[in-house]
């Protein structure tokens, strides 16, 4: 079986570098789908969001290989949510997507151990191995430290699988603690210093390795300090299209062999319409064509 960075590598080269990230948020669902379901009946709902996800990813299909589902958005409609999260990664593994579980899972010794069997080889009880939501990729925090990565790192090269480890995030409120100086660099820097090493032994032989790095577009100086500061690393670079990010701030993010970086677009692909609009489909469609088309420039 090919490295996780060997099938990203795969994925890219054929169809760019767009992620689309799966966020069913109920308010935003076409309406066709919300009428179906009874809301006071999560399953029903679920249910719901099972169909989108699953004709979503039929449209992206020419213009993306890479999927994200977004955990919480699942786990919010309870067992039934957290069925459909597996029935969704299934689905898109069986389309020949790459999936990456966005969890953002932390936590140390067996608690860590666990989180990450979950997510890629699966429970074992008496000898016997089963698969829970058996993602190509998860993403973790790295705030409690080596500890607590260390079993992700396991877990993910035993499986063949990938981690994308948060570095630099999106968000308006990142650098409350990522720009706090520590030894004359801040304290971003010196997790992507980390992630370097963590992800030395495991380059494929597209040059990158398994372990990468969540760098928001939003960040422009830094999405380009940090491309070089990891010349092997995958980034995942979040905030393109909704949050604001241009196909010409996450230029910055690539290799000169054009890898080295998917760029996730969740609700600028997913949720191009109203709720009430009857052509959503074409929307959906033309909104990940057009992502494809600006990425690939």
């Amino acid at each position: 079986m090919p490295t996780f960075s060997d099938r990203l590598a795969e994925a890219v080269r054929a169809k760019g570098p767009l992620c689309v990230g799966l966020d069913p948020r109920w308010e935003s669902l076409p309406k066709s789908h919300r009428e179906t379901a009874k809301p006071e009946e999560p399953e029903y709902a679920a249910r719901a969001v099972q169909q989108f996800c699953v004709r979503v990813m039929e449209l992206v299909q020419p213009f993306t290989g890479v999927v994200k589902p977004q955990a919480a958005f699942f786990e919010l409609l309870g067992p039934p949510g957290l069925q459909v999260l597996k029935i969704v990664i299934e689905r898109a593994k069986e389309m020949g997507f790459v999936t990456i579980l966005d969890a953002k899972r932390g936590d140390i010794a067996s608690t860590a151990t666990a989180y990450a069997d979950a997510a890629f080889s699966g429970c074992n009880i008496d000898s016997k191995t089963f698969p829970v939501w058996d993602a190509d990729a998860l993403t973790i925090n790295p705030y409690l430290g080596r500890d607590a990565v260390e079993p992700f790192l396991t877990a993910a090269k035993k499986a063949d699988r990938g981690v994308f480890v948060l570095v630099r995030t999106s968000n308006p409120g990142a650098g409350l603690f990522q720009d706090l100086v520590c030894n004359g660099k801040p304290v971003y820097r010196h997790v992507a210093a980390e992630v370097a090493k963590w992800n030395a032994s495991t380059i494929g032989a597209c040059g990158l390795g398994d372990v990468g790095a969540v760098v928001g577009a939003t960040h422009l100086k830094e999405l380009a300090e940090l491309r070089d500061a990891m010349p092997d690393v995958w980034l995942l670079v979040p905030g393109y299209g909704a949050q604001g990010g241009t196909a010409a701030d996450v230029k910055a993010a690539y290799r000169a062999d054009g890898l080295g970086a998917i760029v996730n677009s969740s609700r600028g692909v997913t949720f191009p319409f109203h709720p009430d609009d009857p052509d959503w489909e074409a929307k959906i469609g033309a909104a990940a064509q057009k992502a494809q088309a600006e990425l690939r420039q």
